[in-house]
């Protein structure tokens, strides 16, 4: 990735890639450089004309996604994922290895309104703490005075929900394989007293090579104590979390046994058509499954979906051991999981690296419906991210 020679006029710069400092340098000049003084604003000025090469925003980059030409002059963005207040871009650095990246980009305006200020600093702590291989890998965050950006690892392969839909259900040792990267994912959070609360095929994405890459880390949080926020999606919600008792880590080893069953038989064990009778069937904890699952696959989700999480696997003496040592879990040689050295079932189609195909395609965002830019004052709770 190619760095701008400013070790001499702005040393806290230099680790920087040169887009990242370009558009910073471009799109808030006074956030900038408001605290340099005369001298080193026009070393730094100097270092960025000779580079000048480089387009100077965001909305500049040209969408050449499915054109692997490396020798493309041009940065590239295209959106392949949409959410409640934002939309994730892809894109690619210029020069250098020309490495493709996931942009995440958030209203402040539909943060704000939406009161998600405090999930949306609780995402960049935890993903700032979580290096693993099974999780996406955070860069780089930055605001201006209208959206927030999240600068993430691109994964490929797509999402695990729409291997699941179109193969309707997954067999035993699919089943197994990602289950296994997501426990190796939970113990590393757990470690960290980071509770992710939001685990679901659609949130579980596939790299190049079809192994597991955690997401979306909007309700995950740091934990100091037991927490009360009533969030996630309705079919994985631990029964502690409906009922307001106050929840720790125990909730993701419940969403675990949710996700096995729905990989397994193609659906959550626990839906209604609305959120509250959903609700109602997971107290009520009754668990029909197919007959085609298997009896050691059953005792493991039955393990997991305790309504009483002192008893409920993960969450007891031996914590993540009782579920490594399930038998479910027999033939799995643990070292090798977290080295990404067993096979994944599924070996995605990536033709490259910035390859979207995997992905649903949603529409650009329109420029002519930007939000207005927020005051100084309504700035103030996201002047750390």
């Amino acid at each position: 990735m190619p760095l701008l020679n400013v070790s001499n006029c702005c040393p806290h710069l230099s680790s920087l890639p040169l887009y990242i400092i370009i558009n910073l340098l471009f799109h808030e000049p006074r956030s900038f450089i408001g605290k340099m003084n005369t001298k080193n604003i026009v070393l730094l000025l100097i270092e960025v004309m000779k580079v000048m090469k480089f387009p100077r925003n965001l909305r500049s980059w040209k969408n050449n996604n499915n054109n692997n030409n490396n020798n493309n002059k041009r940065m590239s963005m295209h959106n392949y994922g949409t959410g409640t207040f934002g939309r994730v871009l892809l894109v690619r650095e210029r020069g250098g290895e020309q490495r493709w990246f996931a942009l995440k980009k958030m209203s402040i305006a539909d943060v704000r309104k939406l009161r998600q200020e405090q999930h949306v600093r609780n995402e960049k702590e935890a993903l700032m703490e979580a290096r693993h291989p099974f999780i996406v890998t955070l860069f780089w965050t930055h605001h201006d005075t209208r959206f927030l950006y999240m600068l993430m690892e691109y994964a490929p392969g797509g999402e695990l929900f729409s291997y699941l839909r179109n193969l309707g259900h997954f067999c035993d040792s699919y089943s197994r394989f990602y289950a296994a990267e997501v426990v190796c994912a939970l113990e590393f959070l757990h470690s960290r007293c980071i509770v992710y609360r939001d685990l679901k095929p659609e949130n579980i994405l596939l790299d190049s090579c079809g192994h597991i890459k955690l997401t979306d880390f909007g309700f995950s949080k740091k934990l100091r104590e037991k927490t009360y926020t009533l969030c996630g999606t309705p079919e994985y919600l631990a029964p502690e979390v409906i009922q307001s008792q106050g929840h720790d880590t125990a909730v993701d080893w419940w969403a675990l046994g949710i996700l096995a069953f729905e990989m397994l038989s193609g659906h959550p064990p626990f839906f209604d058509d609305n959120p509250f009778g959903t609700y109602q069937k997971i107290l009520a904890c009754r668990i029909d499954f197919p007959k085609h699952i298997d009896i050691y696959a059953r005792d493991i989700i039955r393990k997991l979906l305790v309504i009483n999480r002192d008893r409920r696997l993960g969450n007891m003496k031996n914590g993540v051991e009782d579920v490594k040592k399930h038998v479910w879990f027999k033939n799995i040689d643990w070292s090798l999981v977290l080295e990404r050295k067993l096979t994944p079932p599924i070996e995605p189609h990536v033709v490259h690296d910035g390859d979207t195909s995997n992905f649903e395609t949603y529409p650009n965002e329109d420029p002519k419906k930007l939000p207005p830019p927020l005051s100084e004052k309504d700035l103030e709770p996201f002047k750390d991210f």
